[in-house]
């Protein structure tokens, strides 16, 4: 796929009425596979993943990518008009579009874009700097950027999807980390707090841990 393009990218995060449990199986087996039908014929790139029991204000992810924001909004839309779409809540929504890195020598940074293969978990936050970290000369920032950069390459196993939020969303950035072992995510974002760039960090949180899944086995996992 062609870095030349630029995407935007959406992560939205959901809850489930509590009355979906009470529904007939049948009736959520025909409604789980109405929304797998819509995502398949969305013409636009998605992936699910569920963050049932690892949080409380979240049970799933729909991370989208598309050429437009009103092709997002065209497939939420139809998710909200089926049966499981009105049992479904919006807790996390976020927008944000790849662009070349003025920080990074190789500018491709998108895994996914790049065309790297889906790991088992992702890692989703929302990032701002503070204003501080503007106002340094952009040569400074290269070399603090330099520093954090060689401490994410001791980390092959971490694959970073960066985007960029500016004047579309409240952030400045969003970070998805992929990985298969949530230990090494660990260990290389506390190695990251141990730089010069984490002192102009303003905002990193929520961090939201998701779990790769099919989307059918996803919502029957929802009760």
């Amino acid at each position: 796929m062609s870095q030349e393009t630029r995407y935007f990218f959406n992560f939205s995060f959901f809850k489930v009425d509590p009355k979906w449990r009470w529904m007939a199986d049948l009736a959520k087996e025909e409604s789980a596979k109405e929304v797998e039908n819509i995502l398949r014929n969305s013409q636009i790139m998605y992936r699910v993943y569920s963050t049932l029991g690892l949080r409380d204000d979240a049970e799933f992810l729909l991370w989208f990518v598309s050429e437009s924001v009103e092709k997002i909004q065209d497939v939420a839309s139809k998710l909200y008009l089926t049966v499981f779409g009105k049992y479904i809540n919006p807790t996390h929504v976020y927008v944000s579009s790849t662009r070349p890195s003025i920080y990074a020598k190789n500018p491709a940074g998108y895994g996914w874009l790049g065309g790297e293969e889906q790991k088992k978990y992702v890692i989703v936050y929302p990032f701002v700097k503070t204003r501080e970290w503007y106002l340094l000369p952009l040569e400074k920032r290269k070399e603090l950027m330099a520093e954090h950069i060689e401490v994410g390459k001791k980390y092959p196993e971490v694959t970073l999807n960066t985007t960029y939020s500016f004047g579309i969303h409240d952030e400045d950035f969003m970070l998805a980390f992929e990985t298969d072992d949530l230990h090494k995510f660990q260990d290389l974002i506390m190695d990251l707090r141990e730089t010069r760039v984490s002192g102009y960090v303003k905002v990193d949180t929520p961090m939201i841990v998701c779990v790769k899944k099919d989307l059918v086995p996803l919502i029957r996992s929802l009760g």
